[in-house]
């Protein structure tokens, strides 16, 4: 079975800004999902900001093992009711690949309960992405470290949570450093945050972003059964507790009933 795989694109500045548009004619997140299924294992499908709910119905979230989200100039756009169902989504064990500007999404935000920001700048550096785990499955087919001409630069402090694993560090022309390949893990969803990906350089086209892209896709895949609703709290009555016991003291509900929220 193949896994089935989601690229949700903003396809703002494709369709406003002749740079971005020219490098990405059929829009970043058709080229994103070119990279992802190249090698046929991932079956992959689009979705953007325009569509009906932003193209995330709870029928194709139903039918996405991984999302990859890129977005950057919309952010406030994306409807907070779509945030939710993505979330519990993740929740229950699909799992999410953030990129690039997408640190600054609310899915992104929500999901790390943190800012999420950065130090950066738009000069076009030569970015060296450092494989600093390479024993790690997103880092499986990687060199040493790999370059690409042209990046924006992403400097520290990345005001995140601390991740599980740190699987690239990336270095820029002009100094900076970042931590550039960061895994987490929220309920049973698993989460990578990729930092390449700025719009004005061809770096979805690049051979090692690929690796990158699609080992990320095969990491964050939950081949387990997954929570029918993990928001659920249901009040378990005396009558069903394991062990066999008596009720003392005074209640505030009865069995069954639900809890305050």
């Amino acid at each position: 079975m193949k896994l089935r795989a989601t690229i949700w694109g903003e396809n703002v500045h494709e369709t406003t800004n002749q740079n971005v548009s020219d490098i990405y004619p059929e829009g970043m997140h058709s080229q994103i999902a070119k990279m992802v299924g190249a090698e046929g294992d991932i079956e992959t499908r689009t979705a953007t900001l325009q569509q009906k709910e932003h193209g995330l119905t709870d029928e194709v979230l139903k039918n996405t093992d991984v999302l990859l989200w890129w977005g950057h100039a919309a952010h406030g756009d994306v409807k907070d009711e779509i945030v939710e169902r993505v979330m519990r989504r993740v929740w229950q064990g699909m799992g999410l690949i953030v990129l690039h500007s997408g640190h600054f999404s609310k899915i992104f935000k929500r999901l790390m309960g943190t800012p999420c920001a950065l130090k950066w700048r738009e000069a076009g550096e030569r970015e060296r992405i450092w494989v600093v785990n390479p024993s790690h499955p997103i880092a499986k087919g990687l060199p040493q470290y790999f370059e690409l001409e042209n990046e924006e630069m992403y400097g520290e402090p990345f005001s995140v949570p601390e991740p599980m694993e740190t699987v690239f560090i990336s270095w820029y022309q002009g100094g900076e450093v970042f931590r550039s390949g960061l895994t987490y893990k929220r309920g049973a969803g698993k989460i990578f945050y990729f930092q390449p990906g700025h719009e004005t350089y061809p770096t979805y086209y690049d051979e090692n972003i690929g690796i990158v892209l699609r080992n990320s896709v095969r990491w964050a895949f939950n081949e387990n059964a997954t929570f029918a609703d993990p928001g659920d709290a249901p009040n378990v009555p005396t009558g069903e507790a394991p062990e066999k016991i008596e009720e003392r003291g005074l209640k505030l509900h009865k069995d069954g009933e639900a809890g305050l929220r």
